[in-house]
């Protein structure tokens, strides 16, 4: 999004706190809101005895266990731990972790000590540096932007270690995103092999918030920050709460967030508001309120100068390729230009992803379907926009993108299997479930090949079936997840083992409409100096030919900027006759 700032050669390169001890921060119980109605509620502790927490699977009943509102999770009184319920006592730096620490005051779990074979790039001693140094000039936010595998993670805990220690912090808050199964581990081990500092560590996903809005909490790292780009949202209302997003600078806590790919527009960018505010020299109250924080957000931008034009749907960034320059350059000015800097972007080393479509010749049959179903959607599409019905026009872009995908479920098997034959590992992202996840399973089961599936929520174990890919025992993935999952040849796995090294490649059997979807897609495998592949099928002679023409611009661009996304969209949008719909039809759901 924003350009690099040139980070002083000569940095310090410390050893962080976290290594140099665990010695555990005094703790304020009193700082968890509402906790003294909520441990009436609770069971009976006696002498000797204490409270555990314990993560039972929804639906699943487990003798000694019981579930209590209180806490909303299930719950054990004894002296020690019976050995069947082992299997369900939260890892450190857990939700399930910190609320039996909360429950248990003076007799904390024991925290486990720092690994010694973890040892942080130059890449991500610098991006704590400079974490730090926004902290320590009274910043309340800082954006690191690094490009996808660059390693944003232990950077992020290096920086909130930092920041603890120069702000005398007792607890750091994780969100991450999902799937849970893998995220709230790969957080939870990085925290561990680096230390924790001294601070209580909570992992969390972002659908998780309401868990945590009951407690205070001095640093936040928001990861994958762009699902904050709405404000109508639960999730925002939840997020605002937590991490005082309209309270005054200094009674805030100190937000890290991390991204990629920040938003489509600025009027995506609403989280950056209090750095945004801080640079400006101007109290939140200027740029956001609870009652109307898209608007007052949207006021703030113009107020500075962003070109926005009054939208169907609210107001929408300026149509002008000139203005938008101009834009582009004042909104990175803002965090890059600031001193010290409030955000951090460094390209990969290894370069843009290599990306390219995937032409599928379609038999007489398949095309004669194709057009039936394409004549079928352009009739849907146009009595509803006669109606200006949004919710039918969004159901006949989704039922057209499921049937034209299901029609190339066979070409995209044959490509896989050729894939795998080479003795390549193949990565296949998909947005339907039922007409091309599915199916493209089956089908390559059907010929013997082995596959890897990380989707629908609860039906597998996700980390097994990622670990099952990257050991190599299954050759592909089938996935429609588009972030936080690591799929990269050589990949350093738990225990000290290592991914398979054979050569990773590519394939979206959808284009994905929003190149924010698309570069964090690519990034699961091009990615830690891994060059991997992308094509992206597409009906050869069809409008998915010139849809994914525009989407292999987009994403091989390796857009860093804001803003460049949105054209794209636009252009998908007009080739589909679904530019009256709002933008969020495209790339939503």
């Amino acid at each position: 999004m924003l350009a690099p700032i040139v980070v002083d050669p000569g940095y310090r390169r410390r050893v962080p706190t976290s290594r140099r001890s665990s010695t555990r921060r005094r703790r304020s119980h009193s700082r968890r809101r509402g906790s003294s109605s909520a441990h009436r509620e609770l069971p009976f502790v006696g002498p000797g005895e204490r409270l555990f927490v314990l993560d039972v699977p929804y639906g699943t009943r487990v003798e000694g266990a019981s579930w209590h509102p209180a806490v909303r999770m299930h719950l054990h009184v004894g002296r020690t731990l019976p050995a069947h319920l082992a299997p369900y006592s939260p890892g450190p730096h857990t939700l399930g972790r910190f609320l039996e620490n909360d429950l248990n005051p003076g007799a904390p779990a024991p925290v486990p000590g720092p690994a010694e074979d973890l040892e942080p790039r130059r890449l991500q001693y610098e991006a704590a540096d400079a974490i730090a140094a926004r902290a320590a000039a009274g910043g309340r936010l800082f954006l690191l932007a690094d490009e996808p595998g660059v390693g944003k993670t232990i950077s992020a805990v290096l920086g909130a270690s930092a920041v603890g220690d120069l702000r005398g912090a007792e607890r750091v808050l994780v969100v991450a995103d999902r799937p849970a199964a893998i995220t709230i581990g790969h957080w939870c081990r990085t925290i561990t092999a680096l230390g924790d500092s001294g601070l209580d560590w909570v992992v969390i996903t972002w659908d998780r918030l309401e868990k945590v809005a009951g407690h205070d909490w001095d640093v936040i790292i928001a990861d994958e920050a762009h699902a904050l780009r709405r404000t109508s949202t639960k999730r925002w209302k939840l997020w605002a709460k937590i991490s005082g997003h309209g309270k005054r600078h200094d009674d805030a806590p100190f937000v890290i967030a991390t991204t990629a790919t920040p938003g489509h527009t600025p009027l995506e960018l609403p989280y950056l508001a209090p750095a945004y505010a801080q640079v400006q020299d101007e109290p939140m109250t200027a740029w956001t309120s609870a009652k109307d924080p898209a608007g007052d957000f949207a006021a703030a931008l113009e107020r500075h100068g962003i070109a926005l034009e009054k939208g169907r749907y609210g107001p929408t960034w300026t149509a002008d390729a000139t203005r938008r320059a101009e834009d582009l350059a004042r909104v990175r000015s803002w965090l890059a230009e600031s001193e010290p800097p409030a955000m951090l972007h460094r390209a990969a080393p290894w370069g843009p992803v290599p990306i390219s479509g995937l032409p599928v010749a379609l038999t007489p049959a398949e095309r004669e379907a194709y057009e039936a179903d394409w004549g079928e959607f352009c009739r849907e599409m146009d009595l509803a926009r006669r109606g200006r019905n949004t919710a039918k026009g969004r159901a006949a872009l989704l039922r057209f993108r499921q049937k034209a995908g299901l029609l190339r479920v066979d070409s995209t098997v044959q490509w896989i299997a050729q894939q795998v034959e080479a003795e390549r590992q193949v990565a296949c992202s998909v947005e339907f479930v039922g007409t091309a996840a599915d199916p493209i399973v089956d089908r390559l089961r059907a010929t013997g090949i082995e596959v890897a599936t990380i989707y629908g929520q609860g039906r597998f174990d996700v980390e097994a079936e990622r670990l099952r890919f990257q050991t190599g025992k299954a050759p592909v993935c089938v996935f429609t997840t588009v972030a936080s999952i690591s799929l990269h040849a050589g990949e350093t796995l738990e225990g000290g083992g290592q991914a398979s090294t054979a050569p990773r490649v590519g394939i979206f059997h959808q284009a994905r409409f929003s190149g924010i979807a698309g570069r964090q897609v690519t990034g699961r495998t091009h990615r830690d100096h891994q060059v991997s592949p992308w094509y992206i099928a597409y009906a050869q002679d069809t409008v998915e030919e010139q849809v994914s023409k525009v989407m292999v611009e987009r994403i091989a661009a390796a857009s860093d900027t804001v803003g460049g996304d949105t054209e794209s969209l636009e252009d998908v949008a007009q080739l589909l006759g679904a530019d009256w719909l709002p933008t969020g039809a495209l790339t939503e759901g």
